[in-house]
């Protein structure tokens, strides 16, 4: 069987956890935050779990990562 390729842009945004889980960042961090308040940049800094309604796309175009 043929190699599966690994969808660059996916792999860009989300990375797998030793548990299977996706892990994602926060849009909305990277400019114009002057006009955001301190608690709301400080809690898009933090990384999040990405919802199991999304998880098996992401899981497919992410083909070797953890099982």
């Amino acid at each position: 069987m043929s190699k599966l390729k690994t969808h660059k842009g996916a792999a860009k945004r989300f990375r797998l956890t030793a548990t299977g889980k996706i892990k994602r960042g926060h849009s909305h961090a990277r400019h114009i935050l002057t006009k955001k308040n301190s608690k709301r940049k400080r809690h898009l800094d933090i990384d999040t779990f990405v919802d199991k309604t999304d998880a098996k796309r992401i899981k497919l175009m992410l083909p070797y990562g953890r099982e």
